[in-house]
C-alpha cells in the first residue's frame, strides 16, 4: 500500500468463518482497489453459496451458546470491542480512506461514530426485558418475553464500510443474534478489520462471521434461502433490497432494508440563508455526496433563489477535491468509473433539457477517471431525469418553488421517503412540514443529526425498520407469550 498501517494485521485478506481465517473453497480471489489511484490494497477471497452455507451452520452452532450467555457478559466483550475500535482508530480510518476514498478526516468520524453504536448497544444488551400482563382471569398468570430471533445475515454497503458494519453487528450480538456478514465488495477490508478486532475483545467463534465476494447474487441467494438464517439486514439500493426482501419470503424471513433516497432540503423565504448554504454544504457534499441522506433535490423559495444560488456556488467552491489522503482535502472520488458514468449522464440530461452550470459540470477533473467536479446546477425542473433519482455524487441541482403547498408536493413526489431537510423559522410551518413530510426523518434548521442514538430509517420504497437508539435492538428480537394457568 502507498500508506503504512500501525498495526499491519488489520490489512486481512482471508474471510472468517467459525473463528479461522480462511481462503474462498474455491480458491478464487479478487481484488480490492483504491478508487482514487486503482492501486491494489489486496486480494480477498471470492466466496460462493458453499462457503456462506459453512458459515451460517457455525453461526447456527455457536447461537445456541451465544444466546445463553448473560447480558452482562455480552455487554463486556462488546465494551472491549468498542475500545479495540477506538485504540486503533487511525488505522481503521486510513484503512477506510484507501478502499473507500473518503478523506481521513471523514473517515475517522466515521470509525468513530461507528464505535458509538458498539458502546451504545453494549449497555442496552442490559435492557433487554418483557411485560407482565393483565390476566384474563385470576386462574392465570401472563407474562411476554423477548428472545433473539436467531443467524442474522447482515450485507453492508461501500459508502459506510466501518460503521455501517457496527449498526448491524453490535444490536445483532447484543440481543443474543450470531451474524453472517456480507460486506461490499469494494471496500470488505474495514469489516475484516473490525473482525479482527472483535476476535481480540473476545466475541467466540462462531458469533461473528465475514464471508467476502466479488458478486452478491450468489452469497446473497445462500443467505436469504437458508432456513437456518432467520433475519436479514441489508443497507443498499432500492432495486436489491426489493430482490432480497423477495427471496426471503420462501422461509418468512424477519427483514430490514435500508435502501435508497431522494432528499429533499427545503429553503423557505423565511429562512438564514447562510445556515441554509452551510448545511446544504454539509449533507449534498457528505462523502463527496455518495449517501442515501444526501440533499438530493434542493428546493429553494423564488424570493430567495438567486442569493442562495450565488452563495451556494461560493461556499462549493471553497471545497477541495483530491485524493482522501492529502492534506486539506474534503471531497474525495467517486468509487467507482461506473458512478462517474452515472452522476456525468445525469449532468448531461439536465443541461440538455435546459439547466444551467454555475460552478463544475461535466468532465474529468483533471485528478482521474473518478474524480467528479463538485457541480452547481440552476434553472433545473421536476421533469428532468435528476429529480428523481438518486445521484450519489457531487452534484446539487437547484429548483424553485413559490409557496409551500408546492414545496410539499414536490418534496413527496418520490417513491421514497428516507430523509427531508428545512430551512425556515416559522413554527407553524415546521409542525406542519412534519405532519405532511412523508420521510423517516425530517431536519429542521439542520442536516446532520445521524446517531446513535436516533432512529434511522425511512417509510416508502426506502426501507423497513430501524437502525439505533432504543429502537434498533427490536430488530433482532421476537416477543414470546408465556400463559401459567392452573393457579
Amino acid at each position: 500500500m502507498s500508506a503504512e498501517l500501525q498495526d499491519s494485521t488489520l490489512l486481512c485478506d482471508q474471510s472468517l468463518i467459525d473463528g479461522v481465517w480462511c481462503d474462498a473453497r474455491s480458491g478464487l480471489a479478487f481484488d480490492v482497489k483504491n478508487p482514487a489511484s486503482s492501486e491494489v490494497l489486496a486480494q480477498v477471497p471470492d466466496m460462493g453459496a458453499v462457503d456462506a452455507r459453512t458459515a451460517v451452520e457455525a453461526a447456527a452452532a455457536a447461537f445456541k451458546d451465544w444466546r445463553r450467555r448473560s447480558a452482562r457478559e455480552r455487554m463486556a466483550i462488546l465494551r472491549r470491542w468498542h475500545q479495540q475500535i477506538i485504540d486503533n482508530a487511525d488505522d481503521l480510518a486510513l484503512l477506510l480512506t484507501l478502499e473507500q476514498g473518503k478523506p481521513l478526516a471523514e473517515a475517522r468520524a466515521e470509525v468513530l461514530s461507528g464505535a458509538n453504536f458498539v458502546d451504545w448497544f453494549a449497555a442496552e444488551a442490559m435492557r433487554v426485558m418483557g411485560d407482565i400482563l393483565p390476566p384474563a382471569d385470576n386462574s392465570r398468570r401472563e407474562w411476554s418475553t423477548r428472545h433473539p430471533i436467531g443467524v442474522v445475515a447482515a450485507i453492508t454497503p461501500w459508502n459506510f464500510p466501518s460503521s455501517m458494519v457496527t449498526r448491524k453487528v453490535a444490536p445483532a450480538l447484543a440481543a443474543g443474534c450470531t451474524v453472517v456478514l456480507k460486506p461490499a465488495e469494494d471496500t470488505p477490508l474495514s469489516a475484516l478489520a473490525l473482525a479482527v478486532l472483535a476476535e481480540r475483545a473476545g466475541v467466540p467463534a462462531g458469533v461473528f462471521n465475514v464471508v467476502t465476494a466479488s458478486h452478491g447474487a450468489e452469497v446473497g441467494g445462500e443467505l436469504t434461502s437458508n432456513p437456518q438464517v432467520r433475519k436479514l439486514s441489508f443497507t443498499g439500493s432500492t432495486a436489491v433490497g426489493k430482490l432480497l426482501m423477495a427471496q426471503c419470503a420462501a422461509t418468512v424471513k424477519k427483514v430490514s432494508l435500508e435502501l435508497g433516497g431522494n432528499a429533499p432540503f427545503l429553503v423557505f423565504e423565511d429562512a438564514d440563508l447562510d445556515e441554509a448554504v452551510r448545511g446544504a454544504i454539509a449533507i449534498k457534499f457528505y462523502n463527496t455526496g455518495q449517501t442515501c441522506i444526501c440533499a438530493n433535490r434542493i428546493m429553494v423559495h423564488e424570493r430567495v433563489y438567486d442569493a442562495f444560488l450565488e452563495r451556494l456556488a461560493r461556499a462549493v467552491g471553497a471545497l477541495t477535491l483530491g485524493e482522501g489522503t492529502g492534506d486539506g482535502v474534503t471531497q474525495g472520488p467517486l468509487i467507482n468509473p461506473a458512478a462517474f458514468a452515472k452522476v456525468s449522464s445525469l449532468v448531461e440530461d439536465a443541461v440538455s433539457s435546459g439547466a444551467t452550470v454555475v460552478t463544475g459540470g461535466g468532465g474529468d477533473a483533471g485528478l482521474g477517471g473518478t474524480f467528479y467536479p463538485l457541480t452547481v446546477l440552476g434553472d433545473v425542473t421536476p421533469a428532468m431525469k435528476v429529480f428523481n433519482t438518486e445521484i450519489f455524487g457531487p452534484v446539487a441541482p437547484v429548483y424553485r418553488f413559490s409557496d409551500e403547498d408546492e414545496a410539499i408536493r414536490l418534496a413527496n413526489d418520490t417513491p421514497y421517503g428516507l430523509a427531508a431537510y428545512a430551512y425556515t423559522r416559522d413554527l407553524g410551518r415546521i409542525f406542519r412540514l412534519n405532519e405532511q413530510l412523508e420521510y423517516g426523518m425530517v431536519g429542521v434548521n439542520t442536516s446532520r443529526f445521524v446517531s446513535e442514538t436516533v432512529p434511522f430509517g425511512g417509510v416508502k420504497e426506502s426501507g423497513i425498520g430501524r437502525e439505533g437508539s432504543v429502537y434498533g435492538i427490536d430488530e433482532f428480537l421476537e416477543t414470546r407469550y408465556l400463559c401459567l394457568a392452573g393457579l
